[in-house]
């Protein structure tokens, strides 16, 4: 039977996404939003999320639960889904571990991140991380959204990932919401190069407009180059559906990726990594892989084609 429901997926992303340096040049963001429920933070004047207890290394001068939380404990990183070499490829805490954790999680902007529960088309499940970028769409890797196995009944589309805003252990102060529609590119589902490992989560209901989402944007190089980025997700290596923040500089910016020595783990793949400025919060990158080849952990740049992809997908589904 022909998946048609996700052919139409990789054809609103279009082919390949376009890999013009040049475009990078051209900046463009667009703004996050709050939301409607109570509690939004005010980000530090420097950057960083103010974060008690945390304090960034420096190398240079709670409402109710409305349903029962899922047990994650034990549940492998998507990523060793898609990879036969997890050990390479995942996500790395870079000598002592520097994250904080995020409790509760049920004020902006730590609701818009939220905790996943892969269900792969095996049966199989799996821990990850989006964010809201509008109210039915969030942002997330792209092997969160389509693993690429060498096990034929596992590779493909995630049969379904339930989506928990704000989780904190078994505290749901959003709900969750459970998604089948899902988007990337083909330079991930077809090719699976991991310069293209971006996707999309679209939820059934506008649960995004009681957490808020994150802005996202392209940026040059000489932007990206030393800023902070702040990063929070869902790390399997802590307690279960827990959050973790930590900040640091971006050390290196590629074409398409973007590296920097944020501790993390497996689970946090399809966080977001991301500035602050001028009171906004704006994704510039999805957080995918770790140290192997290079000693950083990294992220997937958003381009301006990743940019066009993801401002396609959030109008299509308002």
């Amino acid at each position: 039977m022909r998946d048609t429901a996700h052919e139409d997926t990789v054809r609103l992303a279009g082919d390949e996404p376009v890999s013009n340096g040049d475009l990078l040049l051209d900046e463009v963001e667009a703004e996050s939003d709050t939301g409607n429920a109570d509690g939004v933070e005010t980000a530090g004047e420097d950057g960083l999320e103010v974060v008690q207890g945390y304090e960034p290394p420096t190398p240079e001068p709670s409402a109710e639960a409305v349903e029962t939380a899922p047990n994650l404990d034990g549940l492998p990183d998507v990523a060793e889904a898609s990879f036969d070499v997890p050990v390479v490829r995942a996500e790395s805490v870079i000598g002592e571990d520097e994250r904080r954790q995020i409790s509760p999680a049920s004020s902006f902007p730590w609701r818009a991140h939220a905790s996943l529960l892969i269900t792969a088309r095996d049966g199989t499940r799996y821990v990850g991380t989006g964010f809201f970028i509008g109210p039915r769409v969030l942002a997330t890797a792209g092997h969160c959204v389509f693993i690429r196995s060498s096990n034929p009944a596992r590779h493909g589309w995630a049969r379904s990932i339930q989506v928990m805003p704000g989780r904190d252990g078994s505290d749901l102060p959003y709900g969750s919401s459970t998604s089948t529609r899902f988007h990337s590119v083909r330079g991930w589902t077809r090719d699976g190069d991991d310069e293209f490992d971006y996707g999309a989560i679209v939820l059934p209901d506008p649960l995004g407009s009681q957490t808020g989402w994150l802005g996202f944007g392209a940026y040059s190089d000489s932007t990206l180059d030393g800023l902070y980025g702040n990063l929070a997700g869902y790390p399997a290596d802590k307690p279960s559906g827990t959050q973790w923040y930590m900040a640091r500089r971006v050390t290196d910016v590629g074409t398409r990726k973007v590296y920097y020595d944020i501790d993390t783990f497996g689970g946090q793949s399809g966080s977001a990594v991301y500035r602050i400025s001028s009171g906004n919060r704006t994704a510039f990158g999805i957080h995918a892989y770790g140290t192997g080849p290079s000693p950083f952990n990294s992220a997937t740049r958003i381009t301006r084609p990743a940019f066009d992809n993801y401002r396609a997908w959030k109008s299509a589904h308002p």
